[in-house]
């Protein structure tokens, strides 16, 4: 299995996916083609407008680009992919037109079989265990919460370190992770912006610019530059 888990498709100050197009260069086959899943509709752009920004990037990089959308069935669109990549937006309503378009099944198949997948964000979110741990308001209410269980870990991408001296009363990203594993033990990784994970098979390398916060179910959260639970 061949993933990379990116926490956003864009840093601030750079353009969309700039930051990672050596990455998807050497992750995805040369002049490939990539099935893009525009379903998390950032903003509720359409199908069209999402896929024509990841197309303009990425065909520029070389690589063949349509979204799921366009082909009769999601057999036809798996077949014709070399590589998928699922943008970011509501983890809720993507996890719901992944399952009610029948993609979900053939997608999971297509991975597990060895083609690349790059999800960012709420993409990043469905190559875990569940999207529980996404930050996104449930807008919709999808068949199950269960992702396509690629890595024994959930994600929590953009995740936000407390700020010292803020007077914001709400809870912290770790106070909700701490909530989650009152009732779960499945680990999650607090995964900063400008960071990814690259898996190959049972391998877990953390890339980008920073450590990774790691929570597990009964102990204190740690810093890591390695994904190791």
């Amino acid at each position: 299995m061949k993933l990379l888990i990116v926490s956003t498709s864009t840093v601030y100050g750079k353009p969309y996916l700039s930051y990672l197009e050596e990455e998807c260069k050497d992750f995805f086959p040369q002049a490939g083609n990539i099935l893009f899943i525009p379903f998390a509709r950032p903003s509720g752009i359409t199908h069209d407008q999402y896929t024509d920004k990841a197309k303009e990037v990425l065909e520029s990089w070389g690589f063949r680009v349509k979204g799921a959308h366009e082909f009769s069935s999601p057999e036809v669109g798996c077949q014709w992919a070399d590589g998928f990549f699922t943008g970011g937006g509501n983890t809720f309503v993507l996890a719901n037109d992944l399952r009610e378009s029948n993609y979900f099944d053939a997608i999971d198949a297509a991975v597990r079989s060895g083609i690349p997948y790059m999800g960012t964000s709420a993409g990043s979110n469905m190559t875990g265990q569940s999207i529980s741990t996404s930050n996104d308001m449930p807008i919709v209410y999808p068949p199950s919460f269960k992702a396509f269980g690629w890595v024994p870990f959930n994600i929590n991408p953009h995740y936000l370190d407390p700020i010292a001296g803020s007077k914001h009363m709400g809870e912290t990203r770790e106070t909700r992770i701490g909530e989650y594993h009152k009732f779960n033990n499945v680990p999650v990784i607090g995964l900063r912006e400008g960071s990814w994970i690259l898996v190959e098979n049972d391998t877990y390398t953390l890339k980008g610019e920073h450590t990774a916060r790691i929570f597990e179910q009964g102990k204190n959260a740690r810093e890591s530059a390695e994904i190791n639970l």
